[in-house]
């Protein structure tokens, strides 16, 4: 009984990988077949503030629609630095619909040119976005 269970459970790889695994969705970068998963599409994902002065707080809002076919639910929005935060809806999207992300960058301490990125993590194919914000921080003259 042993001898069959050792023997029966061994089977030679091929080293293929199974086909679901290449015909995921979820697991693709290209946006091929999304079988109806939402797809968040921004109006921009990037915002330039020019030149600012040092101290200033500044703010822009990321418009996006969900264009997909299921709705959208925005998981998480994290940013690359503590200068700036974000707000965003946690109620799903239906398709069709829009929303934003409202980013805050605050120039404390801050000067020259600052590049900041936005994560958005969500359901939709892909499931992450990249945002940025940049802007030049001037220091005031006395």
């Amino acid at each position: 009984m042993l001898t069959l269970i050792f023997t029966g459970g061994c089977r030679p790889d091929d080293g293929k990988l199974p086909a679901d695994i290449v015909h995921n969705p979820n697991s693709a970068k290209e946006q091929g077949n999304l079988n109806g998963l939402p797809v968040i599409a921004f109006e921009t994902e990037e915002h330039d503030f020019g030149r600012i002065i040092q101290g200033e707080v500044v703010t822009y809002s990321f418009k996006f629609t969900n264009t997909g076919k299921s709705e959208l639910l925005i998981a998480s929005v994290s940013t690359s630095c503590g200068c700036t935060i974000s707000k965003f809806s946690r109620e799903p999207l239906k398709p069709g619909e829009q929303g934003t992300i409202q980013v805050t960058f605050d120039s404390e301490g801050r000067k020259g040119f600052q590049n900041k990125s936005i994560t958005v993590l969500s359901n939709a194919q892909p499931n992450h976005h990249l945002l940025h914000i940049k802007a030049r921080v001037e220091i005031p003259e006395e």
